[in-house]
């Protein structure tokens, strides 16, 4: 089936209606080219682990107010199961 064939098929498709499941799979990079490439004449987003943990860590709040003593007691009450 050529790309045209998928593309025609794929259409009537709008991005509101398709429910989206999350999938990993491992990839050899040899062929993480061509799987990203696959993925984008299907209208598929392609995410790394890397790129989840850069967009999680670029997303944290940027200017905490919590002391270090905060901190230590959030740990203690975790670990100890203070209440």
């Amino acid at each position: 089936m050529g790309t045209a064939t998928l593309q025609r098929n794929t259409r009537s498709f709008s991005a509101e209606n398709v429910v989206c499941e999350d999938v990993f799979i491992k990839i050899p990079q040899s062929d993480m080219v061509f799987f990203q490439l696959f993925a984008q004449k299907m209208g598929w987003s392609v995410n790394r682990k890397t790129d989840l943990l850069h967009n999680y860590i670029n997303s944290r709040p940027k200017n905490v107010p919590l002391t270090d003593e905060d901190i230590m007691e959030e740990v203690r009450a975790v670990r100890y199961n203070i209440q």
